[in-house]
C-alpha cells in the first residue's frame, strides 16, 4: 500500500488545483444559466438538432425528473449536508496520484450541487436548459452533467478499475478516528 500522509506541498498543489478547477467550472456553470436566462427565457425553445436536441428554458421548483416540485428548504438542506460529507471525503483521500480521478470526480459533484444551490438560493428554482427530445429526457443544466457524469464515472471507477487494495486504502483513509497504515 502507498502512504496516505500528504507532503505539504503535494497537499497545497491538490487544494490549489481543486479550488481552480472549481471556480472554472463554477463559472461555465453560471455563464450558461445567464446566457439561457439572456436568450431563451420566454423564447420559443431552439431546436439545434430537429427532433434530437433542443434549447428549450425551464424553471425547475424541484429536483431531477421534476420530483419533489417546491421543497427549497429541503434542498437547501441537503444540498449543505452532502457538501460538508464530501469535503470531508475529499481530505481524507489519499494524496496519491491513483486516487487522484477521486478527487476531480468530488469537484465536479461539489461543483455541481453550488451551482444548483446558488440558483435555488438566489431564485427559489434552477434554470434548465438542455432538453433531449429524441428520448423526451428531462431538462437539465450544465451542473446536472457535471453531478450526473461524476457519478456514473464514479460507480464505473469502483466497479471496474479500483482493485482490492485500493478499495481498501480507500476505506482504511475514510474511516473517521482510525489510525491510517503507513
Amino acid at each position: 500500500m502507498s502512504t496516505t500522509k500528504p507532503t505539504g506541498s503535494k497537499k497545497a498543489v491538490t487544494w490549489v488545483v481543486g479550488v481552480i478547477l472549481f471556480f472554472v467550472l463554477l463559472y461555465l456553470d453560471r455563464f450558461s444559466k445567464h446566457m439561457a436566462v439572456l436568450h431563451l427565457k420566454d423564447q420559443p425553445a431552439y431546436e439545434l438538432i430537429p427532433n434530437v436536441f433542443i434549447l428549450q428554458y425551464l424553471e425547475n421548483h424541484g429536483a431531477a425528473f421534476g420530483i419533489l416540485q417546491g421543497q427549497r428548504g429541503f434542498f437547501l438542506l441537503i444540498t449543505v449536508i452532502i457538501l460538508l460529507i464530501i469535503i470531508v471525503l475529499y481530505i481524507r483521500i489519499p494524496y496519491t496520484k491513483r486516487f487522484l480521478p477521486l478527487r476531480f470526480l468530488a469537484v465536479l459533484i461539489v461543483t455541481g450541487a453550488i451551482g444548483n444551490f446558488i440558483d435555488r438560493f438566489q431564485q427559489g428554482y434552477v434554470v434548465d436548459f438542455f432538453y433531449f427530445c429524441l428520448i423526451n429526457f428531462p431538462i437539465f443544466n450544465v451542473a446536472d452533467i457535471y453531478v450526473t457524469g461524476a457519478a456514473i464515472a464514479l460507480v464505473v471507477f469502483l466497479i471496474f478499475i479500483y482493485k482490492e487494495d485500493d478499495l481498501s486504502e480507500l476505506g482504511n483513509a475514510l474511516r473517521p478516528n482510525k489510525k491510517k497504515h503507513k
